[in-house]
Protein backbone atom coordinates (compact mmCIF):
# COMPACT_ATOMS: atom_id res chain seq x y z
CA UNK A 1 0.00 0.00 0.00
CA UNK A 2 2.85 2.28 0.69
CA UNK A 3 4.46 1.34 -2.34
CA UNK A 4 1.07 2.54 -4.21
CA UNK A 5 0.61 5.49 -2.69
CA UNK A 6 4.13 6.67 -3.22
CA UNK A 7 3.84 5.90 -7.01
CA UNK A 8 0.42 7.92 -7.43
CA UNK A 9 2.13 10.67 -5.08
CA UNK A 10 5.01 10.53 -7.77
CA UNK A 11 2.65 10.90 -10.69
CA UNK A 12 0.52 13.60 -9.19
CA UNK A 13 4.27 15.22 -8.69
CA UNK A 14 5.15 14.79 -12.34
CA UNK A 15 1.63 15.53 -13.68
CA UNK A 16 1.45 18.66 -12.04
CA UNK A 17 5.07 19.88 -13.02
CA UNK A 18 4.56 18.69 -16.71
CA UNK A 19 1.58 21.43 -16.45
CA UNK A 20 3.63 24.10 -15.69
CA UNK A 21 6.04 23.20 -18.26
CA UNK A 22 3.18 22.76 -20.75
CA UNK A 23 2.11 26.33 -19.70
CA UNK A 24 5.39 27.61 -19.67
CA UNK A 25 5.24 26.75 -23.38
CA UNK A 26 2.63 28.22 -23.92
CA UNK A 27 3.48 31.38 -22.63
CA UNK A 28 6.93 31.55 -24.63
CA UNK A 29 5.46 32.46 -28.08
CA UNK A 30 2.58 34.16 -26.63
CA UNK A 31 6.19 36.76 -24.51
CA UNK A 32 7.40 37.21 -28.23
CA UNK A 33 4.15 38.05 -29.55
CA UNK A 34 4.05 40.68 -26.53
CA UNK A 35 7.29 42.13 -27.76
CA UNK A 36 6.32 42.11 -31.54
CA UNK A 37 3.18 44.64 -30.62
CA UNK A 38 5.61 46.37 -27.97
CA UNK A 39 8.09 47.35 -30.85
CA UNK A 40 5.08 48.12 -32.80
CA UNK A 41 4.53 50.84 -30.38
CA UNK A 42 7.75 52.19 -30.29
CA UNK A 43 7.81 52.20 -34.53
CA UNK A 44 4.46 54.70 -33.54
CA UNK A 45 6.08 56.75 -30.88
CA UNK A 46 8.98 57.29 -33.06
CA UNK A 47 6.90 58.44 -35.79
CA UNK A 48 5.08 60.52 -34.08
CA UNK A 49 8.44 62.45 -32.68
CA UNK A 50 9.62 62.48 -35.99
CA UNK A 51 12.52 59.66 -35.98
CA UNK A 52 12.18 57.90 -38.95
CA UNK A 53 14.47 55.83 -39.02
CA UNK A 54 13.75 54.00 -35.32
CA UNK A 55 10.38 53.72 -36.44
CA UNK A 56 11.38 51.48 -38.99
CA UNK A 57 14.19 49.78 -37.25
CA UNK A 58 11.16 48.92 -34.55
CA UNK A 59 8.90 47.33 -37.15
CA UNK A 60 12.14 45.01 -38.81
CA UNK A 61 12.29 44.45 -35.11
CA UNK A 62 8.38 43.33 -34.72
CA UNK A 63 9.23 41.33 -37.99
CA UNK A 64 11.91 39.53 -37.09
CA UNK A 65 9.79 38.62 -32.98
CA UNK A 66 6.81 37.84 -35.42
CA UNK A 67 8.47 34.92 -37.48
CA UNK A 68 10.46 33.79 -34.15
CA UNK A 69 6.97 33.35 -31.98
CA UNK A 70 5.76 31.36 -35.10
CA UNK A 71 8.86 28.78 -35.15
CA UNK A 72 8.74 29.00 -31.13
CA UNK A 73 4.83 27.61 -31.00
CA UNK A 74 5.28 25.02 -33.86
CA UNK A 75 8.82 23.33 -32.35
CA UNK A 76 7.39 23.59 -28.95
CA UNK A 77 3.71 22.19 -30.59
CA UNK A 78 2.40 24.93 -28.43
CA UNK A 79 0.31 26.26 -31.29
CA UNK A 80 -3.51 27.49 -30.14
CA UNK A 81 -6.65 29.49 -31.39
CA UNK A 82 -6.03 32.18 -28.84
CA UNK A 83 -2.10 32.44 -29.60
CA UNK A 84 -3.77 32.99 -33.54
CA UNK A 85 -6.24 35.83 -32.35
CA UNK A 86 -3.49 37.13 -30.44
CA UNK A 87 -0.77 37.22 -32.91
CA UNK A 88 -3.35 38.68 -35.68
CA UNK A 89 -3.91 41.86 -33.45
CA UNK A 90 -0.35 42.40 -32.74
CA UNK A 91 0.49 42.01 -36.07
CA UNK A 92 -2.35 44.51 -37.19
CA UNK A 93 -0.81 47.39 -34.86
CA UNK A 94 3.14 46.49 -35.96
CA UNK A 95 2.55 45.28 -39.68
CA UNK A 96 -0.30 48.14 -40.31
CA UNK A 97 -0.99 50.65 -38.15
CA UNK A 98 2.70 51.90 -37.48
CA UNK A 99 3.78 51.04 -41.52
CA UNK A 100 0.77 53.12 -42.61
CA UNK A 101 1.47 55.95 -39.94
CA UNK A 102 5.31 56.19 -40.69
CA UNK A 103 4.52 56.17 -44.19
CA UNK A 104 2.09 59.22 -44.05
CA UNK A 105 4.29 61.24 -41.66
CA UNK A 106 7.52 60.95 -43.34
CA UNK A 107 6.27 61.28 -47.32
CA UNK A 108 2.77 61.77 -47.77
CA UNK A 109 1.29 64.70 -45.41
CA UNK A 110 1.70 67.27 -48.55
CA UNK A 111 -1.04 65.35 -50.11
CA UNK A 112 -3.71 65.67 -47.47
CA UNK A 113 -6.59 63.72 -48.16
CA UNK A 114 -5.07 61.75 -50.56
CA UNK A 115 -2.20 60.92 -48.93
CA UNK A 116 -4.25 59.48 -45.33
CA UNK A 117 -6.98 57.81 -47.49
CA UNK A 118 -3.54 55.84 -49.31
CA UNK A 119 -2.26 55.15 -45.68
CA UNK A 120 -5.70 54.28 -44.55
CA UNK A 121 -6.21 51.64 -47.32
CA UNK A 122 -2.92 50.04 -46.73
CA UNK A 123 -3.97 49.54 -42.57
CA UNK A 124 -7.63 48.44 -44.37
CA UNK A 125 -5.78 46.08 -46.49
CA UNK A 126 -3.51 44.42 -44.13
CA UNK A 127 -6.55 43.94 -41.29
CA UNK A 128 -8.47 42.30 -44.59
CA UNK A 129 -5.55 39.78 -45.53
CA UNK A 130 -5.22 39.23 -41.39
CA UNK A 131 -8.62 38.23 -41.56
CA UNK A 132 -8.18 36.23 -44.32
CA UNK A 133 -5.16 34.28 -43.14
CA UNK A 134 -7.06 33.53 -40.14
CA UNK A 135 -9.83 32.07 -41.75
CA UNK A 136 -7.49 29.62 -43.57
CA UNK A 137 -4.70 29.05 -40.61
CA UNK A 138 -3.72 25.26 -40.01
CA UNK A 139 -0.77 24.70 -37.57
CA UNK A 140 0.62 22.86 -40.67
CA UNK A 141 2.85 24.47 -43.00
CA UNK A 142 1.50 26.37 -46.40
CA UNK A 143 3.34 26.06 -49.81
CA UNK A 144 2.43 29.46 -50.32
CA UNK A 145 0.73 32.34 -49.39
CA UNK A 146 -2.39 33.86 -50.97
CA UNK A 147 -1.60 37.49 -51.05
CA UNK A 148 1.50 39.27 -49.94
CA UNK A 149 2.04 38.54 -46.12
CA UNK A 150 1.48 41.70 -43.98
CA UNK A 151 4.82 41.35 -42.80
CA UNK A 152 5.87 41.74 -46.05
CA UNK A 153 4.19 44.76 -47.12
CA UNK A 154 5.25 46.46 -43.96
CA UNK A 155 9.02 45.15 -44.18
CA UNK A 156 9.22 46.94 -48.02
CA UNK A 157 7.83 50.23 -46.28
CA UNK A 158 10.15 50.34 -43.47
CA UNK A 159 13.58 49.20 -45.50
CA UNK A 160 11.94 51.98 -48.31
CA UNK A 161 12.22 54.74 -45.44
CA UNK A 162 15.38 53.42 -44.28
CA UNK A 163 16.77 53.45 -47.85
CA UNK A 164 15.74 56.66 -48.89
CA UNK A 165 15.82 58.99 -45.81
CA UNK A 166 19.76 59.50 -45.46
CA UNK A 167 19.16 61.56 -49.16
CA UNK A 168 15.71 62.65 -49.05
CA UNK A 169 14.22 63.43 -45.03
CA UNK A 170 11.23 64.79 -46.56
CA UNK A 171 10.04 63.45 -50.32
CA UNK A 172 8.63 65.93 -52.45
CA UNK A 173 6.86 66.31 -55.89
CA UNK A 174 7.46 63.23 -57.96
CA UNK A 175 8.83 61.20 -55.00
CA UNK A 176 6.21 61.79 -53.35
CA UNK A 177 3.49 60.44 -55.86
CA UNK A 178 5.88 57.71 -56.64
CA UNK A 179 5.34 56.84 -52.47
CA UNK A 180 1.84 57.06 -53.17
CA UNK A 181 1.84 54.17 -55.79
CA UNK A 182 3.99 52.20 -54.09
CA UNK A 183 1.93 51.72 -50.45
CA UNK A 184 -1.53 51.37 -52.94
CA UNK A 185 -0.04 48.58 -55.01
CA UNK A 186 1.15 46.88 -51.78
CA UNK A 187 -2.58 47.24 -50.04
CA UNK A 188 -3.39 45.57 -53.12
CA UNK A 189 -1.46 43.39 -53.59
CA UNK A 190 -1.84 42.10 -49.84
CA UNK A 191 -5.46 41.77 -50.87
CA UNK A 192 -4.65 39.84 -54.08
CA UNK A 193 -4.60 36.32 -55.04
CA UNK A 194 -1.32 35.96 -55.99
CA UNK A 195 0.63 33.34 -54.24
CA UNK A 196 4.04 34.15 -52.37
CA UNK A 197 6.44 31.97 -51.14
CA UNK A 198 5.91 30.29 -47.50
CA UNK A 199 9.93 29.09 -48.03
CA UNK A 200 8.77 25.61 -47.52
CA UNK A 201 11.76 24.67 -49.30
CA UNK A 202 14.04 26.42 -46.83
CA UNK A 203 13.12 22.98 -44.86
CA UNK A 204 16.68 21.64 -45.91
CA UNK A 205 17.97 24.01 -43.11
CA UNK A 206 16.87 20.83 -40.85
CA UNK A 207 18.54 17.85 -42.82
CA UNK A 208 21.64 20.12 -43.67
CA UNK A 209 22.59 22.10 -40.56
CA UNK A 210 26.30 22.81 -41.30
CA UNK A 211 25.48 24.30 -44.82
CA UNK A 212 23.08 26.09 -43.65
CA UNK A 213 24.50 27.53 -40.82
CA UNK A 214 27.38 28.83 -43.79
CA UNK A 215 24.34 29.96 -45.60
CA UNK A 216 23.50 32.19 -42.88
CA UNK A 217 26.63 33.63 -41.49
CA UNK A 218 27.08 34.24 -45.26
CA UNK A 219 23.75 36.24 -45.70
CA UNK A 220 24.87 38.04 -41.68
CA UNK A 221 28.29 39.47 -43.87
CA UNK A 222 26.35 40.59 -47.01
CA UNK A 223 23.70 42.57 -44.72
CA UNK A 224 25.97 43.91 -42.29
CA UNK A 225 28.38 45.20 -45.34
CA UNK A 226 24.81 47.28 -46.87
CA UNK A 227 22.03 46.92 -44.70
CA UNK A 228 20.25 49.55 -45.83
CA UNK A 229 20.26 48.78 -49.45
CA UNK A 230 20.86 44.92 -49.26
CA UNK A 231 17.70 44.60 -46.97
CA UNK A 232 15.65 46.83 -49.54
CA UNK A 233 16.68 44.54 -52.34
CA UNK A 234 15.88 41.55 -50.41
CA UNK A 235 12.87 42.74 -49.39
CA UNK A 236 11.40 44.70 -53.07
CA UNK A 237 12.70 41.24 -54.55
CA UNK A 238 10.42 38.95 -52.54
CA UNK A 239 7.40 41.88 -53.26
CA UNK A 240 8.21 41.77 -56.91
CA UNK A 241 8.51 37.73 -56.86
CA UNK A 242 4.52 37.28 -56.40
CA UNK A 243 3.65 39.05 -60.00
CA UNK A 244 6.42 37.61 -62.03
CA UNK A 245 5.56 34.23 -61.27
CA UNK A 246 1.36 35.22 -61.85
CA UNK A 247 3.02 36.81 -64.93
CA UNK A 248 5.09 33.87 -66.18
CA UNK A 249 2.04 31.55 -65.44
CA UNK A 250 -0.18 33.40 -67.67
CA UNK A 251 2.14 33.42 -70.76
CA UNK A 252 2.90 30.13 -70.17
CA UNK A 253 -0.43 29.07 -70.39
CA UNK A 254 -1.35 31.45 -72.69
CA UNK A 255 1.65 30.03 -74.89
CA UNK A 256 0.50 26.51 -74.18
CA UNK A 257 -3.21 27.30 -75.37
CA UNK A 258 -1.77 29.05 -78.83
CA UNK A 259 0.08 25.64 -79.48
CA UNK A 260 -2.98 23.57 -79.11
CA UNK A 261 -4.99 25.60 -81.15
CA UNK A 262 -2.51 25.51 -83.86
CA UNK A 263 -2.05 21.61 -83.31
CA UNK A 264 -5.77 21.39 -83.58
CA UNK A 265 -6.23 23.44 -87.19
CA UNK A 266 -3.74 21.23 -88.69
Amino acid sequence: MYNDMTYHKKNKWRRGEEGKIRRGIYILPNLLTTGNLFAGFVSIISTIEGDYEKAAIAILISWVLDILDGKVARLAKATSRFGIEYDSLADLVAFGVAPGLLVYMWGLTDLERLGWLVAFAFVACGALRLARFNTMATTEAKQYFLGLPIPGAAGMVATLVLFLHPHYPQPQGFLQIMLLLVVFILSLLMVSNIHYSAFKELEFIKTRPIQATLIIVLLIVVVAARPRMILFAGLLSYVLSGPSLWLGKKLRRSREVSEEKVRSEK
